[in-house]
């Protein structure tokens, strides 16, 4: 009896054995395609980002687009652009904020994420960031003179 016993668990080994095997090829290849198409887009990707670069570098070439070329629709908000902005053009947030037409309070607010600016700031902002730090600066002393000339008049 033992003998029946070890050639039918042999058996069951067997056809076990075979099942799995035909389970598994067909999963190693969806994996091999899978890897493929992985690499194809990873392929697709490294061009694409060659193809920015380089539109990139043609748009400097030619110069940048003023801000009645860029659509405010488009235009996004972070905090941290905004910080970023007013301090690569070396202003405080009182500065920044006579140059875009509010209080540095709001200024403030916007670099901590407590509140957004509406569609008119929005479009200061956008107008703000293609400016450079001389630039910035010569804008906000022309509107500090108009504020001492408009006190002087009353």
């Amino acid at each position: 009896m033992p003998n029946v016993a070890a050639i039918l668990k042999e058996e069951i080994r067997r056809l076990a054995k075979k099942e799995v095997k035909a389970e598994v090829s067909s999963t190693k290849q969806a994996v091999a395609k899978h890897r493929g198409d992985i690499t194809t887009l990873k392929r697709a990707l490294s061009q694409q980002e060659r193809e920015i670069k380089r539109l990139q570098k043609q748009i400097q070439q030619q110069g940048q687009p003023s801000v009645e070329e860029v659509p405010l629709e488009n235009a996004r908000f972070s905090g941290r652009s905004v910080k970023a902005q007013r301090t690569r053009l070396g202003l405080s947030a009182a500065d920044y904020g006579k140059l875009v037409g509010v209080s540095g309070l709001t200024v403030y607010k916007w670099e901590h994420g407590k509140s957004r600016p509406r569609q008119a700031q929005l479009a200061a902002l956008v107008a703000v960031r293609g400016i450079g730090k001389r630039e910035g600066l010569a804008k906000l002393a022309e509107l500090k003179g108009e504020k001492q000339r408009s006190r002087g008049r009353r």
